[in-house]
């Protein structure tokens, strides 16, 4: 089960409340606010929305391979 696209809707980024992008393929799913450069991981459906526990863009795409 997928986050809800209600949800989706309504995520803001807790760091500079900006706009997230939703990304969900074969490898899992984040949020990633590219206003600053972080990446929330989606686990077991929860959307894990810590500034503490983001990723960096940089991280979060050399731990994927692209």
């Amino acid at each position: 089960m997928a986050v809800s696209e209600e949800l989706i809707k309504i995520l803001a980024c807790p760091k500079c409340k900006g706009d997230l992008e939703y990304v969900n393929d074969s490898r899992g799913e984040a949020f990633i606010c590219h206003s600053c450069g972080l990446v929330y991981q989606v686990k077991e459906d929860i959307p894990i929305m810590l500034i503490e526990e983001a990723l960096s863009l940089e991280e979060w795409k050399a731990s994927r391979g692209s």
